[in-house]
């Protein structure tokens, strides 16, 4: 498979005007840790609407219920309760979880679909 891995995914943050902004995270930009706080999670995107930030992963459907995947994504919720929790104390944004399987990912879809 010829597929460079996130281009459908670029494609639809950049075509979406409800996305406000997005990135793709740098290796330290979040101290998010997992496997008993001895591997570094760095999520895929973070997307920006107007309401919400979305901490975004996407993985292979056949991926999606394996512990590591899971256990990631339970590390990516709990940063993104902690950051609403503070933001919404401080005139923020709420940030959401999203765990996405790469084979929902179609090019006339808006991000907004996923959220």
């Amino acid at each position: 498979n010829a597929y460079w891995p996130f281009c459908g995914e670029v494609y639809i943050l950049e075509q979406d005007k409800d996305v406000l902004k997005w990135l793709r995270p740098a290796l330290s930009q979040f101290a998010i840790y997992w496997k008993h706080n001895s591997q570094r999670y760095i999520p895929d995107f973070v997307v920006e609407t107007k309401d919400v930030i979305y901490m975004v992963e996407i993985k292979a459907e056949t991926d999606i219920d394996d512990a590591d995947v899971q256990e990631k994504a339970a590390a990516g919720k709990k940063y993104c309760d902690a950051v609403t929790e503070f933001n919404l104390k401080n005139r923020g944004k709420k940030w959401e979880y999203l765990l996405i399987p790469h084979s929902a990912v179609a090019l006339n879809m808006s991000f907004m679909s996923f959220a």
